[in-house]
């Protein structure tokens, strides 16, 4: 198993190195291919826009197969992605290669999940998830500083080729240790009922939570850099060690989340989200201050993370045998967040209210995932409530 782990966790790696590493080299590429950086900008929408469409259709399509299979051959898109993206002579065919290489990220991550879900027990799953989601966190501490170096040293492109390599490398991992398994749902009418899964209102709940949720820390990290340089007087290399600070808050975030989530899912997301808003009010002030700014980018990315683990346990609780596409639609929506945090961001920056009031958009994102995640909490205790009644009756 935990060689299976680390297989599945190489992959989100290489996942995660590639969606966020874009966000710390907007300036090369924007220089690279002649275009200015708020249109290169749109390369972080064309990605997301992939993980959204993707997700659910090829977690749909794959439903019935094996899923050691099923991963070798998203991992191997993705890696093609990035090979090609390694090689795009323009803008236009750079934005249609980086929507394919976003194509299979949700539905790797939802296969992932399950997986390692189904090869530990049940109050064992979160954490299962969480090594999982360490590959992630992991590339923020590792992958994305270097591959920004690399890409301010060697040129955006070679960046993107190593992560291609790294794709191909983890579904060799893939096809090597993780166990033969069956498909996620062989059944007859299978995918029928993963559909009708997403139709369910409690997983309706958790998705826009997941969407408002990471939408808080999108926001903010998004632009990051510029708050940073332009209102905390950091300098452009010390950026990038910031940069892993939030990745290592991640890292910390995805397994004490894990461990919180296996014992009490929805009050961790509770207080993730409180302690989320918090961090993103006080970064206006705390980004003054060194120290101060090193330990609230700790906060926002050890609080945001956390939620990883804590919602999937929760979608797998509420979708019981019918886990993939649910699992899947995770990435939609924290892709949709992505893109409503950075767009949210943007807006407010470009209406001149600066660049630190993107951290106060993501504190408002956050009140909103969590008077959400109270909707469903409300809920569950009514039915709880109305079942216990009908018992004694």
């Amino acid at each position: 198993m935990p060689l299976a782990l680390l297989a599945l966790a190489l992959g989100t790696f290489g996942i995660g190195t590639t969606e966020f590493v874009i966000m710390g080299l907007l300036p090369e590429v924007a220089d690279g291919l002649g275009v200015g950086v708020a249109e290169a900008g749109h390369l972080i929408s064309a990605y997301a826009v992939g993980v959204v469409v993707g997700a659910p259709l090829l977690a749909g399509a794959t439903v019935r197969l094996p899923r050691r299979p099923v991963l070798i051959a998203l991992m191997g898109v993705f890696a093609l992605g990035n090979l090609l993206s390694a090689v795009a002579p323009d803008m236009g065919s750079l934005l249609a290669v980086r929507f394919l290489t976003g194509l299979p990220h949700g539905a790797f991550f939802g296969a992932a999940s399950v997986a390692a879900a189904a090869m530990v027990s049940r109050d064992r799953r979160a954490t299962a998830v969480s090594r999982v989601f360490l590959g992630l966190t992991i590339a923020n501490v590792v992958g994305v500083p270097l591959g920004t170096l690399l890409g301010q040293a060697a040129g955006w492109r070679a960046t993107f080729a190593v992560v291609g390599v790294i794709g191909l490398v983890a579904a060799g991992a893939v096809a090597a240790f993780v166990p033969a398994a069956a498909p996620a749902a062989a059944r007859r009418g299978a995918l029928r009922a993963e559909v009708a899964t997403l139709r369910h209102p409690q997983v309706v709940l958790s998705l826009a939570a997941v969407i408002f949720g990471f939408g808080a820390m999108f926001a903010c990290y998004s632009y990051v850099a510029p708050m940073l340089t332009e209102e905390g007087g950091f300098s452009a290399a010390t950026v990038t060690v910031l940069l892993a600070v939030v990745g290592l808050g991640m890292t910390a975030g995805s397994v004490l989340g894990g461990r919180a989530a296996d014992r009490a899912p929805l009050p961790t997301l509770y207080g993730c989200l409180v302690a989320l808003a918090g961090v993103l009010v006080s970064f206006v002030v705390t980004v003054h201050h060194p120290v101060l700014a090193v330990l609230s980018l700790f906060g926002a990315g050890m609080f945001s993370l956390a939620l990883g683990p804590a919602i999937q346990t929760r979608i797998l609780d509420l979708v019981g045998d019918a886990p993939t596409m649910a699992s899947a639609a995770i990435q939609s929506a924290s892709n949709i967040a992505n893109s409503l945090g950075a767009w949210l961001g943007g807006m407010v920056i470009a209406a001149g209210l600066g660049y630190l009031a993107p951290a106060l958009v993501g504190a408002v994102l956050a009140i909103v995932g969590l008077a959400v995640l109270a909707l469903s909490g409300g809920l569950e205790v009514r039915v709880r409530r109305r079942e216990s009644a009908a018992a004694l009756a």
